[in-house]
C-alpha cells in the first residue's frame, strides 16, 4: 500500500489518523507522472443474463470489439456500468475480467467509489490488485447536505493515501446531486496522487475554469459526456469518458483526432450529429436506452439489472429517431 503524506506527529490517514499536510512522494509521483490520461473511453456497460446474472461471456465479447477502436482504455464500474447494483464481489471480478482481455497498452479506470471513506478505501485497494490502472471515485451524496468542501476534501485525500494507483476524482451531478466544489477540486489537484477529474456536469465555463485553476499541477480533466467533448477540448480538457462511445466509438475518436488537430469546422459538423444521440442515451432515456442502442450497432448491451426498467415502445420509437435523424441508422 501507498500513502503519500508526511505527518506531523500523527499516524498516516490510511491507518486512522487525520489530515495535517502532505508532500510528494516519489513513489506517488512517479505514478502519476506516468499516467496520460488523454483521449476517449466508454464506461463500458455490464450485459446480464436473463436471470440478472453478470455475463461474463457477453462482456469478454464485447471487449474484442472494443479492442479494435482506437480508445485509450476503458471505464469500468461507473454510471452506465449499473454499479450500484453490483454487489463488490461483482464489481471486482467485472474489472478482473476485463483487465484479462484488456490490451497491456490500454488503460483501466475502474469505478471504487462507496457511500463511505473506509469502504472505498478497500475497494479501491481491491481494484487495483485485480490490474486497474486508475480509480475513479464518485462523491459519496447520501447524505448530501453534509457533503461540503471539507467532508470531501478529507474523504478524497484519505482514498488518493492509500490507493496504490492514481486517483480520478467523478463529479456526476445528474446522478448524485451533488457538484464536487470547484475549490476542492483545486486543493485535491495538488495531491500527488490525483491524477484527474472526470466532470459530467457539463457546465464549461467550469470545466475551463477548473483546467485554468489547476493549470500549476499535473491535472488533466476529462469530459464526462460526448454532447459536450468539443466545447471541453476547446477549454483545455485531455479527453472524455462517454456513454455514446459505448455505441459510437470510432466516431468519438475521430471526433478527439479533429480537436486535438486543430480542425473545429469538420468537427463542430460531426460534433453535431453526436448531441442527440448522446442526450438519449444519458440524461433523456439512460442506460436502458444505452443497451438498447448497444444491440442496434452490434454489442451486446441487453436487459439492466432490477430495478432499472426496460424502454417502453414510445421510447425505443424515439430513441431510433434521434438516431437515425443524425444519419447513424
Amino acid at each position: 500500500m501507498l500513502c503519500a503524506r508526511v505527518w506531523r506527529g500523527l499516524s498516516p490517514l490510511c491507518r486512522g489518523g487525520h489530515l495535517t499536510a502532505w508532500t510528494r512522494t516519489q513513489s506517488h509521483t512517479a505514478a502519476a507522472a506516468r499516467l496520460d490520461l488523454s483521449g476517449i473511453y466508454p464506461p463500458i456497460a455490464t450485459p446480464f443474463t436473463a436471470k440478472e446474472d453478470v455475463d461474463y461471456r457477453r462482456l469478454e465479447e464485447n471487449l474484442q470489439k472494443y479492442n479494435k477502436i482506437p480508445f485509450k482504455g476503458l471505464v469500468v464500474q461507473g454510471s452506465n456500468g449499473e454499479y450500484p447494483y453490483l454487489t463488490e464481489e461483482e464489481r471486482v471480478e467485472v474489472v478482473r475480467t476485463v483487465r484479462r482481455s484488456l490490451p497491456a497498452d490500454k488503460v483501466l479506470m475502474a469505478g471504487s467509489g462507496c457511500e463511505s471513506t473506509g469502504a472505498t478505501v478497500q475497494l479501491t485497494e481491491k481494484m487495483a490488485a485485480v490490474g486497474a490502472d486508475a480509480v475513479l471515485v464518485v462523491t459519496p451524496c447520501f447524505y448530501k447536505g453534509k457533503m461540503d468542501s471539507r467532508a470531501l476534501i478529507q474523504h478524497f485525500t484519505k482514498v488518493a493515501d492509500c490507493s496504490p494507483v492514481p486517483v480520478v476524482l467523478y463529479s456526476v451531478p445528474a446522478n448524485t446531486g451533488l457538484e464536487l466544489p470547484l475549490d476542492a477540486v483545486v486543493q485535491l489537484s495538488q495531491h500527488p496522487n490525483i491524477v484527474g477529474l472526470k466532470d459530467s456536469g457539463g457546465d464549461i465555463t467550469r470545466i475551463g475554469l477548473t483546467v485554468h485553476k489547476t493549470k500549476t499541477q499535473d491535472f488533466q480533466v476529462l469530459a464526462g459526456s460526448a454532447g459536450f467533448l468539443m466545447a471541453a477540448y476547446c477549454v483545455g480538457a485531455v479527453g472524455g469518458v462517454c456513454a455514446l462511445a459505448n455505441v459510437l466509438g470510432r466516431e468519438l475518436c475521430e471526433l478527439e483526432r479533429l480537436c486535438v488537430s486543430g480542425c473545429w469546422e469538420e468537427a463542430r459538423v460531426l460534433q453535431q450529429r453526436l448531441i442527440e444521440p448522446n442526450a438519449a442515451v444519458t440524461r433523456k432515456l439512460g442506460v436502458p436506452a444505452l443497451k438498447q442502442a448497444m444491440e442496434w450497432f452490434g454489442f451486446h448491451g441487453g436487459a439492466c439489472r432490477s430495478p432499472l426498467q426496460p424502454l417502453t415502445e414510445a421510447e425505443t420509437q424515439q430513441l431510433r429517431r434521434d438516431f437515425s435523424s443524425n444519419g447513424w441508422l
